[in-house]
């Protein structure tokens, strides 16, 4: 932008109010901030402000071009984030303060990192960072938090003001294997024998896999999907925060690349992992069954998605939220960040004395996660 630029900042309650390729110029190849994406969380009921995540959708323009957009959500409450900010609610509550309304800019019930201050440049990620938080004070939210987000966006978040809150998920990164055995061979005896031994008793289960893509993936499989994923959250005395409609909108009008991971017996579906595919990277999302079986859960929602990254070329598979568990099939620990503004100087204090002992607490933790790699010591 040129110096003097004059820069134009509104608020839209839809994306039907704005040009989808002005919206894909700027938020790039990650799925999850897509225009198509974006739409349909709202279009299908998913967020909105009975689910309360009432959508706001942040614009800048100059000069009659879109050059920085934002997907934020006012929240009623805390949940479908994976950012937990619970306790900070609660000590709001004991001292008689409101924590809700609260601003959210994320990718709704996705902790992957990715693009959050959609912008041409830095000037315009600057326009989009006081408009965030003009936008917080406007609706008299107690806070603002950015999660999942990217350097660019720490940074300039950083600069005005946001607290940085570290958090560590488990990514597998391809180098360059020729073959699932190339990949295990780098692993350590130990790790390599385990993997060898799930496959061993899934596969004496009668269990055979396929990895369903476009017009592969029918509206049976999505049914079968959908009614493991609606089961895991019964399970847990809960329910879906995402339907079935979703899903099968996302999938005919390509919102999002599915890789679905089917695990049979005889024909008979018994599990499913739900993959999305984009920016170079596989995203592991959800996943489910209907029985147990030994090495079930591993080979369905880890090897079989590192075996399609091998076969078809894919950088990374991010194996979703949380989980030292997955460092045994070769993910590793990766940290994620999130930004926090909070309005009351008194608690923002209190927060940011918390986020400093709690980010030593995470490198310590990444140092020793780091230390008991699955791969061979060199």
């Amino acid at each position: 932008m040129e110096a003097g630029s004059t820069y134009e900042v509104s608020v839209v309650a839809s994306l039907e109010e704005v040009d989808e390729a002005d919206w894909q110029r700027l938020s790039g190849s990650n799925p999850f901030v897509s225009y198509r994406f974006l739409s349909l969380m709202q279009a299908t009921g998913c967020v909105g402000a009975r689910k309360g995540w009432l959508p706001q959708y942040v614009l800048v323009h100059c000069d009659g071009q879109l050059v920085g957009a934002s997907a934020c959500y006012l929240k009623s409450h805390s949940r479908g984030e994976f950012v937990f900010d619970q306790g900070w609610a609660e000590a709001f509550e004991r001292h008689g303060l409101k924590y809700y309304p609260k601003l959210l800019v994320a990718a709704p019930f996705t902790p992957v990192q990715g693009p959050r201050l959609l912008a041409q440049d830095a000037q315009a990620r600057e326009v989009l960072v006081q408009a965030l938080l003009a936008l917080t004070k406007s609706a008299g939210g107690s806070s603002a938090h950015v999660l999942f987000l990217e350097e660019d966006d720490r940074e300039a978040l950083t600069a005005a003001g946001f607290m940085v809150r570290e958090g560590v998920q488990f990514h597998w990164r391809n180098e360059g294997y020729a073959s699932v055995d190339d990949f295990l061979a780098k692993l350590s005896h130990d790790k390599r024998k385990k993997i060898r031994q799930d496959s061993k008793y899934v596969s004496q289960a009668g269990i055979t896999y396929s990895a369903l893509e476009g017009r592969g993936i029918r509206d049976e499989h999505l049914e079968f999907f959908y009614s493991c994923y609606a089961n895991t959250y019964r399970e847990h005395w809960s329910t879906p925060y995402l339907s079935l409609e979703l899903f099968q909108e996302a999938h005919r009008t390509r919102a999002l690349d599915f890789v679905l991971i089917l695990a049979e017996r005889d024909g008979k579906p018994v599990a499913c992992a739900l993959n999305v595919q984009g920016g170079g990277a596989l995203y592991g999302r959800y996943w489910g069954t209907t029985e147990f079986a030994r090495g079930l859960h591993f080979e369905t929602c880890y090897m079989q998605s590192i075996a399609y990254c091998i076969r078809q070329g894919i950088e990374y598979f991010e194996g979703g939220a949380q989980g030292a568990h997955k460092m045994a099939r070769g993910l590793l620990p990766t940290k994620t960040f999130s930004a926090h503004w909070i309005a009351d100087r008194p608690f923002a204090e209190a927060i940011e004395d918390f986020l400093l002992r709690e980010t030593e607490a995470i490198e310590a933790y990444v140092d020793e996660l780091s230390e008991a790699t699955p791969f061979k010591q060199q």
